[in-house]
């Protein structure tokens, strides 16, 4: 079920009403059922699989904090494997069978091994990793093995962070999930507030971007200069609103019934340096591979040179995590030979701003940072959504070629319509252009704590009436065409 649907609409509100009116011992059993049929809404079949992971990793949990010794890792081992296994099958069998077919192909060997007629499970990523986090944690000693199958389904299958997240951790879900939440008009128009500004990011600046972006990158070799700049920089707000706005709706939902998720994103295009993207970008994903990979390498507690691989290992990883393709692979790559550079140059980049000076003057120095940051981003999106790597290295190539056509004919609206819009109306580009000026606004002002701000927080009626105009704007100005999110194919 998604979330900017019709079902969903009537969906979420019944299961809230229920949640509130029924005695609290049976609601865990009304948000698993909702749960599963939230998600069975899609491809129900696929159910069986997170059954067969939540009956593993709650076997896991019990083995693993009764043994002793070897024993303990080896249950959590065999927990990983079967997680692992299940991803591997769904979701990476078909990639590495292929490349494996091409290399014997061009070796001139016989490889008999066919790929497999099988859909990717929505959310299937998501909910592996939360589930792994359990029984490493359980491992570690930092949660006490569930007793209750039940309440361990529910933390897999919590429908508002089901299929795109945030991942949660044991020790932040687990146990509200015993607590008794009352009904807080309060909390539940600061949940709405919260589900009104995913849904605005949602239909009025992604599903509206996605347009522009998929004509570039759908028709790549149609476009040059301009246009691969223009598609690149609104894809990057494409995705930044269609994730962080599932997410958004997804805390705000789980907020009005009184549970409190993981934040996931914090203003990500403000950051002024690579490490701090990531810091702010998907955090719930980036955190995880710093807990259970990155750390558990050595971390930076290791020279140099280990440092450097652990980032590579784990931006690899990252990169492979989103998808059975060379293009998000060589994204994680990217990202991570980024972020290498930048710890290993920290030195030379603060004794090259003393001498111009850049670090007497902090308003033009954050500019600058934030601004290579965000370039630096933006070409690594390129990797991300071109379709394949042929795609992305002709973008690479051709983006900065064609401006002379483009002055030329910068007066010829036949010339603006085909390379500036991308055959699409110009109303539309209008309204995408304000939509991204009125986020970028909106997430500024979140950073300022001024006399304005302090005013407008005292009186609740000014805010009902900001968003009152973001309710309209979404009926007025949105896209409502079922576009399922990005993150779902994950």
């Amino acid at each position: 079920m998604l979330f900017n649907s019709v079902g969903f609409i009537v969906f979420f509100p019944i299961v809230t009403f229920l949640y509130f009116t029924m005695p609290h011992r049976y609601r865990w059993f009304l948000l698993l059922a909702a749960s599963c049929y939230f998600y069975m809404s899609f491809v129900p079949i696929y159910i069986l699989i997170l059954f067969f992971t939540i009956i593993v990793d709650y076997a896991a949990g019990r083995l693993i904090e009764n043994a002793q010794g070897k024993k303990r890792k080896f249950f959590l081992i065999l927990s990983i494997v079967a997680n692992v296994g299940v991803l591997f099958f769904f979701k990476y069998f078909n990639f590495f069978n292929h490349n494996i077919a091409h290399l014997t192909g061009v070796l001139g060997w016989n490889y008999p091994i066919k790929n497999l007629a099988i859909l990717l499970p929505i959310g299937l990523s998501f909910h592996t990793f939360q589930s792994m986090s359990y029984t490493i944690e359980v491992f570690r000693g930092r949660q006490k093995s569930e007793r209750n199958i039940g309440i361990f389904a529910l933390y897999v299958m919590f429908y508002p962070q089901l299929v795109a997240g945030p991942i949660e951790r044991p020790q932040n879900l687990l146990h509200q999930f015993y607590e008794k939440h009352e009904f807080n008009l309060q909390r539940v128009g600061s949940g709405l507030q919260r589900m009104l500004w995913g849904f605005f990011k949602k239909a009025v600046i992604a599903d509206r971007l996605s347009s522009f972006v998929n004509q570039v990158f759908n028709n790549v070799y149609d476009y040059k200069g301009i246009s691969l700049i223009i598609a690149t920089v609104f894809f990057a707000f494409q995705i930044y609103c269609d994730f962080s706005g599932y997410s958004d709706i997804a805390l705000g939902a789980a907020e009005i019934m009184g549970f409190k998720l993981m934040q996931n994103f914090d203003r990500p295009y403000i950051s002024r340096s690579i490490s701090e993207f990531w810091k702010r970008w998907h955090i719930s994903l980036s955190s995880w591979f710093r807990d259970y990979v990155y750390i558990p390498l050595g971390g930076n507690r290791v020279v140099w040179w280990r440092i450097s691989l652990n980032i590579m290992i784990v931006f690899l990883l990252s990169g492979l995590w989103h998808g059975a393709n060379w293009t998000y692979i060589f994204w994680g790559v990217l990202n991570g030979i980024y972020l290498v550079i930048s710890i290993w140059t920290t030195s030379i980049r603060k004794n090259i701003s003393a001498v111009i000076g850049l670090d007497k003057l902090p308003k033009i120095q954050k500019i600058w940072q934030m601004s290579a940051t965000f370039s630096l981003t933006c070409f690594a999106w390129i990797f991300f959504r071109a379709n394949t790597l042929v795609d992305a290295k002709y973008i690479v190539k051709n983006i900065f070629t064609g401006w002379s056509n483009f002055l030329h004919n910068i007066n010829n609206l036949t010339f603006l319509k085909e390379y500036i819009l991308m055959r699409q109306n110009p109303t539309e580009f209008v309204i995408a252009i304000l939509g991204i000026l009125f986020l970028l606004s909106a997430e500024w002002w979140q950073t300022k704590t001024t006399a304005l701000t302090t005013g407008i927080a005292a009186r609740p009626w000014l805010k009902t009436v900001a968003y009152a105009i973001i309710l309209f704007l979404i009926f007025f100005l949105g896209e409502f065409k079922n576009q399922q999110f990005i993150y779902f194919q994950f």
